[in-house]
């Protein structure tokens, strides 16, 4: 169970992810029929301020590093990896110990380099920022950083990439834990996505880009309205008013990827949409999202997402009577 969350400052703390783990594990929506979190903002030196990124603004946490004792999760945010002396030992010997006794380690942005300095990146698949991905593999070798992920889910480590990655993250570890019932309620107060990404146990693919071109934008539109219709190269084109090599061409420069794989991704997040909200049976559910057959959905789903449908169902779609 997911319940007691405590959150280990150290100096110049980013604001912006301390404030994300905050807002999906700090208020009480108790009124909302959601579960508390018995939520500890903790330091080394309680009561002492600590100096945050952004100028002017300190931030004391309350509760001591014991809390960490019997802590459910361990939530890290982000702080400068540039810093002559970016990590008190004390706290970094106090999340090693607390991931050691079992808790999930949860690092939102930079806050890897910290669970590195742990030890806990040894041996294990991990992501942050794409700025600092380099050097996070140059200071833990014997981890396997990998930079084009959103979130990397090890069990009981989950690192998130930048900023807005560690949304994604902590509402996947509440899916997870508890529910997509109550990872969508949360989201839905918080005004974000309830889930950009995937539900398997490891790696969590980044969602397929949109694009903000006007030369492609009506067209992106349209077909993710009509998914579940056929989709060629050459008709796609034809809609678009341009010869078939200028719109792959144009399609890959603006999106980063081919025509195929943007259709084959919002499929597939429209098939964990579904998987989520209905009781359809699978072959009707892949006619519903342009697959054609329940073999080509559990194919691309399996490729793409990392479990089966059936699967992915079974852990987070509704409980029908």
């Amino acid at each position: 169970m997911l319940s007691k969350v405590a959150v280990v400052l150290n100096d110049h703390l980013a604001m912006f992810e301390f404030g994300v783990v905050c807002e999906v594990f700090g208020l009480d929506r108790t009124a909302d029929g959601l579960p508390a979190f018995d939520f500890r903002v903790c330091g080394a030196e309680p009561g002492k301020p600590l100096i945050s990124s952004s100028p002017g603004i300190q931030v004391t946490p309350e509760y001591g590093l014991e809390e960490l004792r019997d802590a459910d999760l361990v939530a890290i945010p982000a702080f400068p990896i540039y810093a002559e002396k970016p990590f008190d030992p004390r706290v970094v010997d106090a999340v090693r110990e607390a991931a050691e006794r079992g808790a999930t380690v949860l690092t939102v942005c930079s806050g890897a380099f910290l669970a590195g300095a742990a030890g806990l990146l040894d041996g294990r698949k991990c992501t942050t920022h794409w700025r600092y991905v380099d050097l996070l593999a140059e200071k833990f070798p014997q981890a396997t950083v990998d930079p084009d992920v959103l979130f990397v889910d090890e069990g009981n480590l989950i690192t998130s990439a930048g900023t807005a990655a560690g949304i994604d993250a902590a509402l996947h570890l509440v899916r997870r834990e508890l529910g997509s019932n109550v990872a969508n309620a949360i989201a839905r107060r918080m005004v974000v996505p309830p889930q950009r990404d995937g539900g398997q146990r490891q790696f969590i693919e980044r969602p397929v880009l949109d694009c903000n071109s006007d030369s492609l934008s009506d067209t992106l539109h349209w077909m993710g309205e009509h998914l579940e219709l056929p989709h060629t190269v050459e008709s796609l084109a034809a809609r678009s008013a341009m010869s078939t090599r200028t719109f792959a061409r144009r399609f890959a420069a603006e999106t980063g990827t081919t025509p195929v794989k943007w259709l084959t991704g919002q499929r597939v997040l429209l098939a964990k949409q579904l998987l989520e909200e209905t009781d359809l049976d699978l072959e009707s559910l892949a006619h519903r999202c342009g697959f054609g057959s329940g073999a080509l959905l559990r194919h691309h789903f399996q490729r793409v997402v990392g479990i089966a449908p059936v699967e992915y169902r079974r852990r987070f779609g509704i409980r029908v009577s």
